[in-house]
């Protein structure tokens, strides 16, 4: 039988039994809160045994106030002499931080001050998964409150997100046969399979969810309210041989993601049309969301965005790692 323990619980005793005690007795009275955070399947709360096998560990990361800011070193040392190398056979790991410069650290943002759309549209949103998933062991300075305020998206953003997601899926619908009369079915599959994924980031917004990174994509799509129903009908266009069959697959998905935008309650029913484009004979399912959705934002700085042209949130440049220093480059797409 295994005896696996997940990182978040690893790092849950290795807080209370030996982090906890070690801050109350040779540093008391100094606020803090204490979490398992950053990057890591064990943060995700998908890390099984494999996962241990590199850069998998028990740890906390400690926040104190900012005003405590001048005793971050001191907290460091007192935590290096009185922490052990190990705990349950495993290497330990530890910081120190404070909440306003750990979100610095992760997004170039300052917590405190207000987030614009702008912002939201550039906070690459598997590391807001990450952020908002995390554990969190105990809390004396405000780490959760940080955490709610990057929680979702807020109500407009998540509009304007809705309407570029339903604008990624119907000019390329198309192209899937295109490319198969062509006798390309490798790049009618490779388009289908992109679509899919828009289809997939999609559902995550709808169920006002972050998508993670790649590697567990699919592990939190499958545990999605939607996950079940919808699995098996992407994964017919992956299975198709032929554009058509493809083709068919895509246009019942595209269906099932209607149903749930009717589900929202945001617009009045819409049905799904079949739509021939340049009166070619391929498939394309269309239904007018985005125009029904764009009068319901109200926010003017997201209406500006969304009226020069929807193309999304930063994770639109997939073959790009942005790190966090870069976001100030990014602003610029919006201003």
């Amino acid at each position: 039988m295994s005896t696996f323990v997940s990182g978040a619980e690893l790092s849950r005793r290795l807080y209370e039994q030996v982090v906890q005690p070690v801050m109350t007795s040779r540093l008391p009275g100094l606020p803090h809160s204490a979490a398992l955070l950053g990057r890591g399947s064990e943060v995700l709360g998908f890390d099984d045994e494999m996962s241990s096998d590199h850069d998998w560990k028990p740890r906390v990361l400690i926040f104190i106030a900012e005003k405590d800011e001048p005793r971050r070193v001191e907290v460091e040392e007192e935590l290096q002499r009185n922490l052990p190398p190990t705990f349950e056979g495993h290497p330990i790991g530890y910081e120190v931080h404070t909440v306003r410069g750990y979100v610095r650290q992760q997004f170039e943002m300052d917590i405190d001050g207000d987030i614009e759309p702008r912002d939201w549209l550039t906070l690459p949103e598997h590391a807001l998964r990450m952020f908002t998933s995390g554990v969190v062991f105990h809390d004396e300075v405000g780490l959760q409150a940080a955490r709610d305020r990057l929680a979702f998206y807020p109500h407009d953003v998540w509009l304007y997100l809705l309407i570029a997601g339903w604008w990624r899926l119907h000019p390329e619908m198309n192209l899937v046969g295109r490319a198969g009369t062509a006798g390309d079915e490798l790049g009618s599959a490779l388009i289908g399979s992109r679509l899919v994924v828009d289809l997939m980031r999609l559902a995550f917004l709808m169920e006002r969810q972050y998508a993670p990174y790649s590697k567990w994509f699919g592990t939190a799509f499958s545990r999605l309210a939607c996950g079940s129903d919808l699995t098996p009908v992407l994964w017919n266009v992956g299975r198709a041989e032929v554009w058509q069959e493809r083709e068919e697959a895509l246009m019942a998905a595209y269906e099932r993601l209607v149903l749930m935008h009717n589900g929202l309650g945001l617009t009045p029913p819409v049905t799904t049309e079949l739509v021939q484009l340049w009166d070619r004979p391929f498939k394309v399912a269309w239904a007018d969301i985005p125009a029904l959705l764009l009068p319901l934002i109200r926010d003017p700085a997201v209406v500006s965005i969304a009226q020069r042209w929807p193309v999304g949130p930063v994770d639109q440049f997939r073959e790009l790692f942005w790190a966090p220093k870069n976001r100030q480059l990014l602003l610029r797409l919006f201003d």
